[in-house]
């Protein structure tokens, strides 16, 4: 036979969970890590929001010549042409800056910025 043993004042001997000050300390911290994190990616992409060419004062127009592409051309090809003594996949690499362009190739018919040099 068994015997259950039960407290005097009729209260259960299996209380809650009881967390700490430190336990609720680290507690917190694990939750509000995710959201500190997450606030400093954000912060540190601000440079990179404002970031712009300092050589162009604010209010100030440039302008670029503009080219269409013909049938035959490459990127390598204008800037040959343009480049003077600069280097051509310098001359390259501006261009495609200039018009937001992922890789050199260019259609026949495409409008492209050139650089002022």
């Amino acid at each position: 036979m068994s015997t259950i043993t039960q407290p005097m004042n009729g209260r259960s001997t299996a209380a809650g969970l009881r967390l700490t000050v430190r336990g609720r300390r680290v507690l917190a911290s694990l939750l509000l890590a995710p959201i500190g994190l997450g606030i400093g990616i954000g912060l540190a992409q601000i440079p990179a929001a404002f970031a712009g060419d300092s050589s162009i004062a604010a209010g100030e127009t440039v302008e670029y010549e503009w080219r269409t592409v013909l049938g035959g051309e490459s990127l390598w090809s204008i800037s040959e042409e343009i480049a003077g003594n600069r280097d051509i996949r310098d001359v390259v690499h501006e261009i495609m800056r200039l018009n937001n362009l992922s890789t050199a190739s260019v259609q026949a018919g495409q409008r492209i910025a050139l650089p002022n040099f």
